[in-house]
């Protein structure tokens, strides 16, 4: 079983693989998905053993050290890393990938015999950007696959070759579905197909995101008295001490007057 916790590899300048957790077994297949082709393709590296992440647990079956998982998987078709150059005939890409199997598996490094065991014969004499996407990707797998030491199969992308899931579904779940060879095969994709319900996972499933600060509740206004008229600047005198002032000046002009 292949076994991927909170796996993360640092970019220039963000993370080039946001952490991403997900496990697939022997006669399964598992779909996933993630939207930027450098992050897809960076997953299917680290899962094939062929970058080192920088954060993160990886193992298959009991082993986590990558020239073991390395040995035991096979990368099909990553862009920029080992797609097929369109200008190469079917021939030519066949001679090549043998010669990469170890030397006590691949036998004679003769094209023709392989094209014809292995029912490709009607597009040997093709270009690589002449075969469908169906055909190409039985190609590249069968080519894969021609180590028997290989147990997983990560496909990057394939996808991108033909947006009707069945050039590319089918072959991917007939793979891991073989009673003969189970295999674990792991698919990274731009989206998953529609209705697809198997196994699937999305790129960056482990990001954890700190909590947002709660909201501050806003300060309580301060109480306020209520508002009292200002005093007038000469207060009015009660009205018995007008009435006083009044008698005794009018006694003071009678006195005057007499």
């Amino acid at each position: 079983m292949l076994s991927v916790q909170q796996l993360q590899i640092n970019g220039r300048r963000g993370d080039l693989l946001p952490a991403t957790s997900l496990q697939v077994r022997r006669g399964e297949l598992l779909l996933v998905a993630g939207e930027g082709q450098d992050q897809r393709t960076a997953l299917a590296l680290a899962l094939s053993g062929r970058m080192k992440p920088s954060n993160g647990v990886l193992s298959w079956d009991t082993t986590t050290k990558t020239k073991k998982i390395r040995l035991a998987s096979a990368l099909v078709d990553s862009p920029g890393v080992n797609e097929p150059e369109q200008h190469l005939s079917v021939r030519d890409l066949v001679t090549e990938d043998l010669s990469l199997i170890p030397r006590r598996f691949r036998g004679a490094l003769l094209s023709k015999p392989w094209l014809k065991v292995n029912s490709f014969e009607d597009i040997a004499g093709l270009w690589i950007e002449q075969i469908p996407a169906a055909r190409r990707l039985e190609l590249l797998t069968a080519l894969a696959l021609a180590d028997p030491a290989t147990d997983l199969l990560v496909v990057d992308s394939p996808d991108r070759h033909s947006a009707d899931p069945s050039a590319w579904l089918p072959r991917l779940q007939a793979l891991a579905s073989d009673a003969g060879r189970p295999l674990a095969v792991v698919a990274v994709v731009g989206a998953l197909p529609d209705n697809w319900t198997g196994a699937a996972a999305v790129i960056g499933n482990s990001v954890t995101h700190p909590p947002e600060p709660e909201a501050e509740a806003a300060p309580a206004e301060p109480e306020t008295e209520p508002a009292t008229e200002p005093k007038a600047k000469h207060a009015a005198q009660p009205a018995s001490e007008t009435t006083s002032a009044a008698h005794a000046e009018s006694e003071n002009l009678q006195r005057t007057a007499k």
